[in-house]
């Protein structure tokens, strides 16, 4: 069994879920049809053996028996994860993809909302029992600043927005309507044949040193801020710039940085140890499979001396053998 949890993996138990649970041991053709073709059936006994058989059965029913593994060992530990937590962690989630990107993935994969939360929970609860287990020092923290500046320091920013425009004529014109008065909006909206910034009114955003063509790069960092600036020629075409903000680069220190260093260097321990707690959850465990199409649908667990399992496979923290 493994770890995290994706998507498109738990597509296989939503699909597959309800025809397990119903699942004959023999492949006889009985019980109610599923479908037809030029009037002959395929029925359900037919279907479900087919699932049984094939690896994705397997695999769903290998990511059930784990869902109940971890289930029982929040129960038998007092773990309780709240709406609110759910809803925290689906938050946090959302917000990296653009709005709307979410919901289509979950769309594109058949997930609903209760598939979401059934995969966030048991993410949590399992956050929360290797969690405690982990503790990062500060010297882990100083280690890792030493090492890896060059990703955790950062430049000179600037934030400008841009219209773009075909040629020197059309820039000329456009740069006289700025300071005539006329909206940078609109006039982006109107004129700009950059795709990508258009429909925001040219914004860009925040971007460093090396992100963007070297004359327009050039022109945003010696800009004054507020100020429009003259056309400037690049690949593109030709550009009216406006610098709305700068940012100074920053060095990261332990003040600034620790605390992010921190929870990443924990995330990475919870990831390396997460897949030898659910081992030693499973090696504790009962688990009777009573259809012979399914027998090998959990993997061999290691030998109890090796991957770092505690001994006799149990991961620190792993319950009695369940009920």
């Amino acid at each position: 069994m493994s770890y995290p949890f994706r998507l498109a993996r738990v597509l296989v138990i939503a699909s597959l879920g309800a025809g397990l649970a119903a699942c004959s041991n023999s492949a006889a053709a009985s019980g109610p049809s599923v479908a037809s073709v030029n009037g002959q059936a395929i029925t359900r006994g037919e279907f479900d053996a087919r699932l049984e058989a094939g690896p994705a059965g397997k695999a769903a029913l290998n990511q059930m028996i784990q869902g109940v593994l971890i289930d029982q060992y929040a129960k038998d530990n007092h773990i309780t994860i709240s709406d609110a937590d759910l809803k925290k962690k689906e938050d946090e989630i959302r917000t990296k993809y653009p709005p709307g990107q979410f919901d289509q993935i979950l769309k594109a994969q058949n997930l609903t909302e209760a598939d979401v939360q059934r995969i966030l929970r048991e993410q949590l609860i399992l956050e929360k029992a290797v969690g405690s287990q982990i503790n990062v020092t500060d010297a882990d923290v100083q280690e890792y600043l030493a090492k890896n500046h060059a990703t955790l320091d950062t430049g000179d920013q600037v934030r400008a927005k841009h219209i773009l425009v075909p040629d020197l004529k059309t820039a000329d014109q456009v740069e006289a309507q700025l300071k005539a008065g006329q909206s940078f909006e609109e006039l982006a909206k109107k004129f700009s044949t950059d795709p990508s910034s258009k429909d925001k009114g040219g914004e860009l955003g925040f971007f460093s040193k090396g992100q963007m063509v070297p004359a327009f790069q050039a022109a945003a960092f010696s800009q004054p801020i507020g100020v429009v600036g003259p056309p400037v020629k690049s690949p593109f075409g030709y550009h009216i710039i406006v610098v709305e903000e700068k940012k100074p680069g920053t060095l990261a220190t332990m003040a600034n940085s620790g605390d992010k260093i921190r929870a990443q260097l924990k995330a990475q321990k919870e990831q390396q140890q997460i897949p030898l707690f659910l081992q030693g959850l499973r090696a504790k465990a009962k688990i009777d499979i009573y259809d012979p199409a399914l027998k090998d649908a959990l993997p061999p667990l290691p030998p109890a001396n090796q991957g770092g399992a505690a001994p006799g496979g149990a991961a620190p923290g792993a319950p009695p053998a369940s009920k």
